[in-house]
């Protein structure tokens, strides 16, 4: 049996070809999507300002650790993909961070 690992993963992108329906419903719900409702969840959480130019998605992303943050950042993509579909707006450019939260090394400063 394999160990799994959690993960946190950012997924940016550009919106793309936005019609004028899109852009009105995504700006009826800016304050929903703003920087203090950033959360990491399996679902994800998705965060832009009303310039509506970029966003990015927040995911929670359990997996083998063999595996590594290459696939935790492509399932994570993956989960952005269908969840944009899902909302029906274009998007571009998606690219990914992921971090390892079973290998992150914490200092504790000041502590003696």
């Amino acid at each position: 049996m394999s160990t799994q690992h959690t993960y946190r993963v950012i997924v940016r992108g550009t919106w793309d070809g936005l019609t004028d329906e899109g852009r009105a419903a995504l700006l009826a719900q800016v304050e929903e999507h703003g920087l203090a409702q950033m959360r990491f969840t399996e679902e994800g959480s998705l965060t832009y300002d009303s310039r509506l130019k970029h966003f990015s998605y927040r995911f929670v992303v359990v997996s083998d650790a063999a595996d590594g943050e290459e696939m935790a950042a492509a399932v994570a993509e993956d989960r952005a993909e269908r969840a944009l579909a899902a909302l029906g707006h274009g998007y571009r450019d998606l690219k990914s961070t992921a971090t390892d939260m079973d290998t992150m090394k914490i200092n504790y400063k000041g502590r003696r």
